[in-house]
């Protein structure tokens, strides 16, 4: 009996109204905070400083319904899915393209050079031309144009 005089006490306030789903992980402001050469890109080719120098400092934002920021984050209607990889499978599988070019690349070990630790790495899809990988919760790495992009969440 008195369990329900609560439950009427909450609704009169207005308290106990249907539960909303907190937003994904992934939901907020991301700010491009550093960029390296990724380990796949060609030694003997740099890449384009200016792109990295446009990107860095700069915010991308993951809505529900759309991804805004700089070109080429800016997303009008992502599809997102949320998929845990192998070391072997980020960066669209460039680590395991490195392996079958190169029997000495380890996957494992360049995905550690680069921050993942654990042994499936959770990954963003969005449907877009960007996919997120996941450090942690506040920390992820994109992939573009032979350089890997940290992003940390704000």
């Amino acid at each position: 009996m008195k369990l329900t005089r609560a439950v009427c006490l909450l609704a009169s306030l207005g308290l106990a109204g249907p539960v909303m789903a907190a937003d994904p992980f992934y939901v907020g402001s991301w700010t491009l905070t550093t960029a390296v050469v990724a380990p796949w890109a060609d030694p003997h080719r740099k890449p384009d400083d200016a792109e990295r120098a446009r990107l860095i400092g700069r915010t991308v934002v993951l809505k529900a319904t759309k991804i805004s920021g700089p070109r080429p984050f800016a997303c009008a209607k992502p599809q997102y899915k949320v998929t845990d990889y192998g070391p072997d499978m980020i960066f669209q599988g460039a680590f395991d393209e490195m392996r079958h070019a190169d029997k000495k690349a380890d996957p494992k070990a360049l995905a550690a050079s680069l921050g993942f630790t654990a042994s499936r790495i959770r990954t963003l899809e969005t449907g877009c031309e960007i996919d997120v990988h996941f450090v942690d919760d506040a920390t992820a790495e994109i992939g573009l144009n032979d350089y890997v992009y940290t992003l940390t969440k704000r």
